[in-house]
C-alpha cells in the first residue's frame, strides 16, 4: 500500500546510500510510535474544538453579540431616532421661527428700502460732486492756461539771454581752460611714463633676475635631490611591509587558513551530509508517520462512534420507538387532547360572556344617552338632481326637465 501522497511530476529517484538505507526503517518505527499518540491527541482536540465551536462558542457569540447590540447599539440608536432628531428638529423650526423669519422680515421691510434710499442719495450727492468738480477743472485750466502763457513769454526772452552770454562769453572762457588742461595732462603723462620706466628696470634687475637664478641653480637641484632620496625611502618602506604582509600572510594561511579547509572538507561536510541525510528521512519518516498516524486515528474514531451508537444511540432509539412515542401518543390522546378542548370551550364561553357584556353595556349607553338628551332627529332626504342606481342615464334619455318627453 503506497502511503505517499500522489503527486503530478515524481523526479527521478535519485541513489541512496547505505546510512539512508540503513537508518530508514529504525527512524520510522520510532517516529511512529512517537507521532500516533500525538496524532489522536490532536485529532481528540480538533473534534473538541469544532464541537465546542457548533454548540458552545458561536451561540455565546451571537448571545454576545445580541447582548452588545441591545446595551451599546439600540440605546443610541433609540436616542438619535427618538431623542436627537425631534429636539433638532424642534430647534430647527424654532430657530428659523426666531431668527430666519424675523431677519427676512427685517431685510424686505427695513433694509432693502432704507438700502434704495442710500443707493438715491449716493447717486444725487455723486451727480452733484461731479458737477461741482467738472467747474472747478474747468476753471483751474483757464487759470493755467493763463499762467502757462506768461511763463512761455517768460522763459523765452531768459532764453535768449542765456544764449547770448553762452555764445559770446563762455565758450571762450572754456576753450582756454580746455588748452590749459590739456597742456598740463601731457606733462603728467611724461612724467608718470618715465617714472613706471625706472620702477619697471629697478624692480627687474633687483627682484626678478635674482629670483630666477635662486630657482634655476638652488631650489630646483635641492628639490630633485630630494624627491630621489623619498622615492627611494617609499621603495625600501614598500619592499619592508611587502615582506612583512607575505609573512603574514602564509602564516595566517598555513596556522589558519589550510587547518580550517581541513576541518571543513574532511569533518563539517562529511557531517553536515550525514546530519543532511538523518534529517531528511526523520522529515520524511515524520511524514509518514503522520499519514499513518492519521488513518490508524481515523480507524479509533470510527471504532468510538461505532461503540457510542451501539452502546448510547440505539438503547436510546429503540427506548424512544418502542417506549416514549407509545407513551407520548397515550398522554395525547388521553390528557391533552381533551385538556386543549376544554380550554377552547372555557375560552369560547368567555368570549360569548364578553360579548353580550359588550352589548349590553352598549345599550345600556345609548339609553342613558336617549333618556339625557331625547331622540336625535332623523335626517330628512334630499331632492337629487342625479337619478337614482335604478335610473341611469343613458344616451336615449334625459334627466332634466326641458329635454323629457
Amino acid at each position: 500500500m503506497d502511503l505517499e501522497k500522489p503527486s503530478a511530476a515524481r523526479p527521478a529517484t535519485q541513489a541512496e546510500g547505505c546510512l539512508a538505507v540503513a537508518i530508514r526503517v529504525p527512524v520510522r518505527i520510532v517516529v511512529l510510535v512517537l507521532v500516533v499518540p500525538v496524532r489522536m491527541v490532536w485529532d481528540a482536540l480538533v473534534v473538541s474544538g469544532r464541537f465546542l465551536r457548533d454548540t458552545l462558542f458561536r451561540p455565546l457569540g451571537r448571545a454576545l453579540g445580541w447582548v452588545a447590540r441591545a446595551l451599546f447599539v439600540w440605546p443610541w440608536v433609540a436616542l438619535w431616532r427618538y431623542v436627537v432628531l425631534p429636539v433638532g428638529g424642534a430647534l430647527a423650526r424654532l430657530g428659523h421661527v426666531l431668527l430666519v423669519v424675523p431677519a427676512v422680515w427685517l431685510y424686505r421691510t427695513v433694509l432693502t428700502p432704507l438700502g434704495h434710499a442710500l443707493a438715491w442719495t449716493a447717486r444725487k450727492a455723486g451727480a452733484l460732486l461731479a458737477l461741482t468738480f467738472t467747474g472747478l477743472l474747468t476753471a483751474l485750466k483757464w487759470c493755467a492756461g493763463g499762467v502757462l502763457t506768461v511763463l512761455d513769454w517768460i522763459l523765452g526772452g531768459v532764453e535768449a539771454v542765456c544764449g547770448w552770454v553762452y555764445a559770446r562769453l563762455l565758450t571762450p572762457v572754456g576753450r582756454a581752460v580746455a588748452w590749459v588742461f590739456k597742456g598740463i595732462g601731457m606733462v603728467l603723462a611724461a612724467v608718470a611714463f618715465g617714472a613706471y620706466t625706472a620702477v619697471a628696470w629697478l624692480v627687474r634687475y633687483l627682484l626678478v633676475v635674482p629670483a630666477v637664478w635662486l630657482y634655476t641653480w638652488v631650489l630646483a637641484p635641492v628639490g630633485r635631490g630630494i624627491a630621489f632620496l623619498a622615492g627611494w625611502c617609499a621603495r625600501i618602506v614598500r619592499t619592508v611591509f611587502v615582506g612583512i604582509g607575505a609573512a603574514l600572510y602564509w602564516t595566517a594561511r598555513v596556522l589558519l587558513v589550510l587547518p580550517a579547509l581541513a576541518v571543513w572538507r574532511w569533518v563539517l561536510v562529511p557531517v553536515g551530509r550525514a546530519l543532511a541525510v538523518v534529517a531528511r528521512e526523520i522529515a520524511e519518516a515524520l511524514g509518514h508517520a503522520w499519514r499513518i498516524a492519521g488513518y490508524v486515528s481515523l480507524a479509533v474514531g470510527c471504532f468510538l462512534a461505532r461503540l457510542f451508537r451501539w452502546t448510547f444511540v440505539e438503547p436510546a432509539r429503540w427506548a424512544y420507538r418502542t417506549v416514549l412515542t407509545p407513551v407520548g401518543h397515550a398522554v395525547r390522546d388521553l390528557v391533552l387532547r381533551p385538556a386543549a378542548e376544554a380550554a377552547r370551550a372555557v375560552r369560547r364561553t368567555a368570549r360569548q360572556a364578553l360579548e353580550s357584556a359588550r352589548d349590553s353595556a352598549r345599550q345600556a349607553r345609548a339609553d342613558f344617552r336617549r333618556m339625557l338628551f331625547g331622540t336625535p332627529a332623523e335626517p330628512q332626504p334630499v331632492a337629487r338632481r342625479e337619478p337614482a342606481a335604478g335610473e341611469t342615464r343613458t344616451l336615449g334619455s334625459s334627466t332634466t326637465a326641458l329635454m323629457k318627453d
